[in-house]
């Protein structure tokens, strides 16, 4: 699963990066970590609305749902939507059909699991370049409020190697779209499955991280988040020689 991301951009950069005429203002700036199961905002690009960057809740929503009660509960099994069957699953293919985004990031979080201890690294492209990962989204209407609430779900696929060493139980990795394949994802005029076999592997970068990750103790959004944390039991061993 993919549910840590990092984000560094400000306006300025988002616009020039990722041709946005529009941001709306609530926009929160640097957000070097969030869960996606504090089920928040973070920023997309919508495909009905491709200039603008908005914010919508992680962890899609399908506008089917009855009522707050079934939202908060389908939306803890939607923060992710495997590439491989999201046009068969009742939650997602509709969304994959008419309503695709652009999730925008600076890098994300996976663990590496070594004799049943879980080590947090972070993954980005080379020098913090900037990507957008492949997502889905919908919009639910609370029957009792009016809300109108907008959320997706980060696509993912099968790991490349680099992936493979580090997320190396699950084995899996977000959807990071080429630049030349933004557009035409929001636009809907490529398949799902154009995307499984992106070779990127060579534009990325990885580091292990401290377990500030996880804690509930500590303000994680912080540069101290990224920074690279050594754990002897990972250099003795050299196993991802990263």
């Amino acid at each position: 699963m993919c549910v840590f991301l990092s984000i560094r951009m400000d306006k300025a950069q988002i616009k020039k990066r990722f041709d946005a005429t529009y941001v709306e203002e609530e926009f929160f700036g640097r957000k070097y970590i969030q869960s996606a199961f504090e089920f928040s905002g973070w920023p997309v690009i919508p495909s009905d609305q491709p200039e603008k960057l908005v914010q919508m809740k992680w962890g899609l929503i399908p506008h089917w749902v009855r009522d707050e009660e079934g939202a908060k509960k389908i939306r803890a099994n939607t923060v992710n939507a495997r590439i491989e069957s999201v046009e068969e699953k009742p939650s997602f293919r509709s969304a994959v059909k008419n309503k695709r985004c652009l999730i925008l990031a600076n890098g994300f979080f996976e663990f590496h699991e070594l004799n049943k201890q879980k080590y947090p690294y972070y993954i980005q492209l080379k020098k913090g370049v900037p990507f957008a990962i492949a997502g889905i989204f919908d919009e639910w209407t609370n029957r009792e409020s009016g809300e109108i609430v907008r959320s997706f779900s980060v696509l993912t696929t099968k790991a490349n190697p680099l992936l493979e060493k580090i997320h190396n139980r699950k084995k899996r990795m977000p959807v990071i779209l080429r630049p030349d394949l933004e557009k035409s994802w929001i636009g809907r005029e490529i398949h799902p499955a154009d995307l499984k076999n992106q070779n990127i592997e060579h534009e990325m970068e990885a580091w292990p991280v401290s377990r500030l990750i996880t804690s509930r103790e500590k303000e994680r959004n912080s540069e101290e988040v990224i920074k690279r944390y050594h754990y002897p039991e990972l250099e003795m061993l050299n196993m991802l020689n990263l």
